[in-house]
């Protein structure tokens, strides 16, 4: 959506007359609105959850899982994080009720945490599923690495682009022959 740009400086002046909270009961207030419900953590772990739970979840699903490659991990990681949030949501959605709001609040926030969670658990689907193809082409990728040898580097790029390597032999095109 485009805006015009006499609302763009509309904007720009609004904003500079926004500075924050500027007390210390305010900053404390505030201090972790990005983490309220976990869900767009930079950290996966929030301050009141458990370390030893989520190093007890990835060790599980690795144990089950058993990456062999950093692709594999990679694909094991992203399942692990959408399994973490995915509980976390289940706390997220009982503070909801307990904290009073109106009904209104509450199916609005709800049903953000319904779209959440279908996010999640289609992230967590779709990493399983395409481990659970890399695993089954393994034996076959495995195979064809210790049968080819290690790939050869390429040839320098010339470091101007009008000089081509010269061809050891060009061959010129088939010739008629004279006097027909």
């Amino acid at each position: 959506m485009l805006i015009s740009n006499k609302q763009q400086e509309a904007n720009r002046r609004n904003a500079l007359q926004s500075t924050g909270p500027i007390t210390q009961d305010g900053k404390a207030a505030v201090r972790l609105n990005a983490l309220r419900y976990g869900l767009r953590a930079r950290s996966i772990l929030l301050p009141d959850e458990k370390p030893e739970d989520y190093h007890r979840l990835c060790a599980d699903l690795e144990a089950e899982w058993n990456p062999r490659n950093r692709t594999e991990q990679l694909l094991l990681e992203q399942m692990v994080v959408a399994q973490w949030k995915l509980a976390r949501m289940e706390v997220g959605e009982r503070s909801i009720f307990a904290q009073g709001m109106p009904a209104e609040k509450q199916m609005a926030l709800l049903d953000r945490f319904s779209t959440q969670r279908s996010r999640l658990e289609r992230s967590f689907s779709k990493a399983m599923h395409e481990l659970r193809q890399l695993q089954k082409t393994r034996p076959e990728r495995e195979l064809v690495e210790q049968q080819d040898p290690a790939p050869q580097p390429a040839a320098p790029a010339p470091s101007e682009p009008w000089q081509q390597p010269t061809p050891a032999l060009v061959m010129a095109p088939p010739q008629a022959p004279l006097g027909t």
